[in-house]
């Protein structure tokens, strides 16, 4: 799915929290609008490494209470056609959704998805649910 790439200008801290409670934040460049059966969503990405040209999303759907882990997944994007700072197009490969790190593990503490990056949608696709 391609989703339309609108930058921020200047870019913006994006703040959310982890199941611990503890702020985290991270450089926001932009977001990505897609649309899906009618209606359009966005979501917020973090530039966690500037040298690594990706955009790290943290998101929660509607399968999140019942086939896919409760907290949320990962997604990892390359950069918009048109870079950061320009109106593009970016590639979205929901089957690339992963796990993260304490999907497996109660030792890892994982980031919470902001609310703009929680979508009313099922996204049945990507890593599921590793253990009840």
């Amino acid at each position: 799915m391609t989703a339309r790439w609108i930058p921020y200008a200047p870019q913006k801290d994006v703040h959310h929290r982890d199941a611990d409670r503890h702020e985290l934040s991270g450089a926001g460049t932009g977001l990505r609008e897609f649309t899906l059966h009618g209606k359009t969503y966005r979501l917020d990405p973090i530039l966690e490494d500037p040298e690594a040209a990706k955009l790290f999303f943290v998101l929660r759907d509607t399968t999140s209470a019942t086939t896919t882990y409760g907290a949320c997944r990962f997604l990892y994007t390359g950069f918009p056609d048109h870079g950061l700072d320009k109106p593009g197009d970016l590639v979205l490969d929901f089957n690339r959704l992963e796990n993260p790190p304490c999907a497996y593990t109660p030792y890892a503490t994982c980031p919470l998805p902001p609310p703009q990056n929680r979508l009313p949608i099922p996204l049945p696709v990507g890593e599921q649910r590793y253990h009840e």
